[in-house]
């Protein structure tokens, strides 16, 4: 029996120990509760504090709440975009990051926007599937007072949002059409039959980048035999591919492919048809975006020249939301820095684009090298 109570005495003194452990993780009891108030107001709370301040950068300690309706993740390029976002708005940076997949659904993208709000997020990151469609949404954020930053794609319906961030899409076709002209003049083509690969229908890429070359194609009479929608994507690149391959066959010596993905579909489409494409081959073939993978085929000659899009927005928007939380006005729109890649260098130096002259990029393995994406 005493031994059974010495037992008994040792096992409550062991509880007792681990009760009033400062370890951290007991648990609270009701009769704790004004302990734990009062050691919550102690030196070392205020430390934890500061050092939550110091990790994430957030001048109060708090983090700022993004919410981003991303397009959803067909392409290479859409990747790149989503990797830059989740990269930048980090803890360590001061944001708390909400990411959604819309995974081209317009209607998941207007539903994710007004759980946003609901949410109660500070600024809400919009990369629009359709150009139209938001002005009643973007209405619903100015009400609750989140500011909206659009990327990449535009909105064209409404004006409500603070910024745009992205790429002059009819620039880009602009640019191709230039391109492809002085390319033809020094290759001695003297007639141009061109495919095209459209992307997502009601996008503003799409929207951009056909009526850019088609400006040039229509001022230099220029045939366009075709052009159908590739949805961004490699499969649909094929498939439009394999369609103009039998449509088509021996009439087109030019193929225009609105991203990369869809110039890897039809690459795949015109070898199991036969027909040759790149330096040397009976197609020239063009792409835009840019992606590592795809330069890596400029520099081995089988894509003939090369658009950028650059998809690292999110730097130029973590910039735009400091420019807000210090009272500043940004810029309505904000254009990113892009260039043109060829694997030949005998169309020049250059191009002049809507009265600008623009520098073309000659591929090399040292400028494949230093590309971030």
């Amino acid at each position: 029996m005493k031994k059974f109570v010495a037992l008994l005495l040792a096992l409550m003194m062991v509880l007792a120990m681990g009760a009033c452990s400062s370890n951290g993780t007991t648990t609270e009891t009701p009769n704790d509760t004004a302990a734990t108030d009062d050691a919550a107001t102690t030196d070392d709370a205020a430390t934890t504090d500061d050092a939550a301040t110091e990790d994430t950068g957030a001048a109060d300690g708090e983090l700022i709440k993004v919410g981003f309706a991303q397009v959803g993740h067909e392409s290479d390029w859409r990747t790149a975009s989503t990797k830059s976002a989740q990269d930048v708005f980090t803890a360590e940076n001061g944001y708390e990051l909400s990411f959604v997949d819309c995974d081209n659904d317009s209607a998941v993208q207007l539903d994710a926007v007004r759980n946003f709000i609901q949410q109660g997020m500070d600024y809400i990151i919009i990369d629009p599937i359709v150009a139209t469609g938001w002005d009643t949404v973007l209405t619903e954020c100015e009400d609750e007072g989140i500011p909206v930053i659009v990327i990449d794609r535009t909105v064209d319906d409404s004006d409500k949002y603070v910024s745009w961030v992205g790429s002059n899409f009819k620039t880009e076709g602009l640019a191709c059409g230039e391109w492809l002209k002085a390319y033809a003049a020094a290759q001695g083509i003297t007639e141009i039959n061109a495919l095209v690969i459209e992307g997502s229908t009601g996008a503003s890429a799409t929207i951009g980048r056909t009526e850019g070359f088609k400006e040039i194609a229509d001022r230099e009479g220029w045939t366009i035999l075709d052009s159908q929608n590739g949805d961004f994507t490699e499969a649909g690149g094929q498939e439009v591919m394999e369609s103009y391959c039998q449509s088509y066959k021996g009439q087109f010596n030019v193929v225009i492919c609105q991203n990369d993905n869809e110039a890897y579909g039809a690459m795949t489409a015109m070898d199991q048809a036969g027909v040759t494409y790149g330096v040397g081959g009976d197609v020239i073939l063009v792409s835009f975006d840019a992606n590592k993978a795809a330069l890596q085929l400029v520099l081995d000659g089988k894509i003939n020249a090369n658009f950028e899009c650059n998809p690292m927005a999110a730097p130029d928007v973590d910039a735009i939301i400091k420019q807000l939380e210090a009272g500043e006005t940004p810029e309505k729109e904000v254009y990113m820095n892009e260039s043109w890649f060829v694997a030949e260098d005998v169309a020049g130096e250059t191009i002049t684009v809507d009265g600008q002259e623009q520098a073309l990029v000659l591929m090399t393995q040292e400028v494949l090298d230093a590309r971030p994406y």
